[in-house]
């Protein structure tokens, strides 16, 4: 979940200033961070923070993508560098064909092409809130301390129909139960792994943590998505205001500001 979402709400956004680091630089004091591998299951920090309820019964505040994988899993491995936009991209990457690789009619999603990997954050909240912009959906005055929980999958993004839509997983104003929720969410890319972290985004480091609490359910599989129906989803107007894809926290490696995955 991107850092940018911090500035919707400016008196949370001064809880992101770290306090003194030790002598390998690591902020102290917080909570478990993210991204991390997901195949690492190590981690000492054993902060206590109770795991969010499943997706279903909260409510979808904010949907976004970032450009590379920001946590790094089985199936996208590759390390691309150490930039805001680095991360990790899919291990499929190099075998995509000309076709696949063809650019798009529309841009209208800025920032993507075919051949790029990208991670998509479904962001939920125990709160009674609608979706929208930034963090501050996922908030509101009288519950300004959510149970948070992102969704995450992994896509690599070619020109081709027969990729998956990603319309399909967007919100498009879909009830269900009373509650806001995405059309669908990813399936068939292996059994998501679950651990407590932060919201990432390249402002945030292992000097610089985030305050928030989240409880992440990451998918360890790539997926090939179609870059025209990203395109149809800016075109369309989304409710979140997105138009093209951020940056990427680096990875958390230093175990102390991790948590065990069990």
């Amino acid at each position: 979940m991107t850092a940018y979402f911090k500035a919707s709400i400016a008196a949370l956004a001064l809880l992101t200033v770290p306090v003194a680091a030790n002598a390998e630089n690591l902020c102290q004091g917080y909570g478990p961070q993210t991204p991390r591998d997901i195949s690492n299951t190590a981690g000492s920090n054993t902060t206590t923070v109770a795991f969010a309820p499943e997706a279903a019964t909260l409510n979808l505040c904010n949907l976004h993508t970032h450009t590379n994988a920001e946590h790094k899993g089985p199936g996208f491995s590759v390390f691309v560098d150490d930039s805001d936009h680095g991360g990790f991209r899919c291990n499929e990457t190099d075998t995509l064909t000309e076709a696949e690789l063809a650019a798009p009619e529309s841009d209208a999603f800025h920032g993507v092409k075919p051949g790029d990997t990208i991670e998509v954050h479904w962001v939920f909240s125990s709160c009674n809130v609608s979706p929208g912009k930034g963090l501050g959906s996922c908030l509101s005055d009288s519950c300004v301390n959510p149970q948070l929980r992102v969704e995450a999958q992994t896509f690599l993004v070619v020109n081709d129909s027969n990729a998956l839509n990603f319309m399909d997983f967007a919100y498009q104003d879909n009830i269900v139960d009373g509650l806001h929720q995405p059309k669908a969410l990813p399936t068939g890319t292996g059994s998501p792994v679950t651990f407590i972290g932060s919201t990432t985004g390249p402002s945030y480091s292992q000097a610089k943590c985030s305050p928030f609490q989240v409880t992440w359910s990451v998918r360890p599989q790539c997926a090939k998505v179609d870059i025209n129906s990203l395109n149809a989803w800016a075109d369309a107007g989304n409710i979140f205001q997105e138009d093209h894809s951020h940056g990427v926290r680096q990875l958390v490696t230093a175990e102390e500001l991790l948590a065990p995955i069990n």
